[in-house]
């Protein structure tokens, strides 16, 4: 529970982390925490705060009224104050304000607030107080939830989101994420309403640290697949990263999941693949230096990404593997980086004299790695898929990439292992190996390397798994 009290010093907000056992009181107000106030202080409260919005909504239209206005902002940050903290935890406390209006009285001051064209500090402290409030007087409560929804719904959260204030935005990302649902979350699908989606990713990425974004985003808009394919027509290339980036790390989550959590991420599953086989050409625009830091290439890098990452849980892996055209691109991929590495000198050629700092700073270092991993995956006691590598003579092009790369590190491993599922249970694509291997199509070590060798028995070449004896 977040208790939030007036420091002896006006206009700074002390957040205090405190067990629900804990009370507080509040230096100003002298309002405890949990209790059950009197109605009428909770009346007092509104009578202060509608007579200040009243003289300083006729200061903005005459400006010969004599207003004082820092009287004013200070008033209503101390009676935000009182609000914020009698309605922790307390239910009652939260319903008689509802009822008495003070959710839509504050939500109209706020807006009256964002018009004044100050940014004092008594101000900002004034809006601060304003959206703690909210987001305590909502919290636990769907009533409250629902009464701000239909107050300040968007427009309130598209003033505040783009608050030049870092506390501002953090605060109404506090109340959007408190009142969502998934109801809520379907009506950002509106064209109108999805800027609000649109700006809560905007936070997330210039405030990495902004947790209610981060989980606005995790909790609630990657739970609605037709808001991410959306939402990702309208990002830019750097946003989509960020986008993608929110998912992956949703997706390397090891937790059980319902079936309507697997019906989410199938969907989502569909929507990364069926971008990455639209987009995935465009990596090769690294092959250039000037381009090295192309948008679209970086998106398409991120996308393989997420796919190696769904295609590792054991739980979703049936669904990606029978994915139409995913694996044939991830083939194709695969041979035009790795010619493009062969015709001339770039990211994707095989070297071993990277420095440090050049393996880090270029986004397509793992690429290959990458595309290798994919393909083990989707074969991985796939019969169908072990087969279509081999049509699509795969196989050799992987063995051509099992040298070490440092352009791909760790690129022999995931050989390693795309080769294993390639060949378990799959006599036809050891011989193929086999007889590369006997023509000398096919490094011997690097065979060795993976654990398998070449024997011949009764005129027929087979490829067998060698295990080492214990020492």
């Amino acid at each position: 529970m977040v208790c939030r009290c007036a420091s002896q010093s006006w206009g700074i907000c002390v957040v205090q982390q405190r067990q629900p056992s804990d009370r507080c009181s509040c230096s100003v107000c002298r309002c405890s925490y949990g209790e059950m106030a009197e109605e009428s202080i909770f009346r007092d409260l509104l009578e202060i705060l509608m007579s200040t919005s009243s003289k300083i909504e006729q200061a903005s239209k005459d400006s010969s009224e004599l207003v004082d206005l820092d009287t004013c902002l200070l008033l209503i940050a101390e009676c935000f104050r009182c609000l914020r903290n009698a309605c922790v935890e307390c239910a009652k406390n939260q319903h008689v304000m509802r009822n008495l209006g003070l959710i839509s009285t504050s939500v109209n001051l706020i807006k009256l607030l964002h018009g004044i064209q100050i940014k004092e500090e008594l101000l900002l402290t004034a809006l601060r107080c304003s959206l703690q409030f909210l987001g305590n007087v909502a919290a636990g409560n769907r009533d409250s939830q629902n009464s701000i929804w239909k107050c300040a719904f968007p427009d309130l959260f598209l003033t505040c989101l783009t608050y030049s204030d870092e506390k501002i935005v953090a605060y109404c990302c506090m109340v959007l994420f408190t009142c969502l649902n998934s109801e809520k979350v379907r009506e950002l699908l509106d064209p109108g309403n999805l800027t609000v989606a649109l700006h809560v990713l905007k936070v997330y990425k210039e405030h990495l640290e902004s947790e209610w974004s981060f989980l606005i985003v995790t909790d609630h808009l990657l739970k609605c697949p037709e808001l991410v394919k959306a939402l990702y027509a309208k990002l830019s290339n750097q946003e989509r990263v960020t986008l993608l980036e929110l998912m992956m790390a949703q997706v390397s989550e090891n937790h059980p999941v319902t079936s309507e959590e697997m019906n989410v991420f199938m969907r989502h599953a569909d929507f990364v693949a069926g971008c990455f086989q639209e987009k995935c050409e465009a990596v090769l625009k690294l092959t250039s230096a000037a381009d090295a830091e192309d948008e679209e290439a970086v998106v398409t890098i991120r996308l393989l990404d997420v796919l190696c990452e769904m295609t590792s849980n054991s739980g979703h892996l049936e669904h990606l593997q029978a994915l139409p055209g995913l694996l044939e691109t991830a083939i194709d991929t695969l041979r035009l980086t790795h010619l493009a590495g062969k015709q001339a000198v770039n990211i994707f050629t095989a070297t071993h004299a990277m420095t440090e700092q050049e393996e880090i700073s270029h986004p397509a270092v793992g690429f290959k790695s990458h595309l290798i991993r994919l393909i083990g995956n989707l074969c991985y006691k796939n019969k169908e898929n072990q087969d279509k590598v081999y049509e699509l003579d795969g196989i050799p092009l992987i063995l051509d990439n099992c040298s070490v790369d440092d352009n791909n590190p760790f690129v022999n491993q995931w050989a390693v292992y795309a080769i294993r599922n390639l060949t378990e249970q799959n006599g036809r694509n050891q011989e193929l190996i086999a007889r590369m291997e006997e023509k000398g199509l096919a490094d011997s070590s690097a065979l060795e390397s993976m654990g398998l060798e070449i024997e011949k028995q009764d005129d027929k070449l087979i490829l067998r798994s060698v295990r080492k004896k214990p020492l």
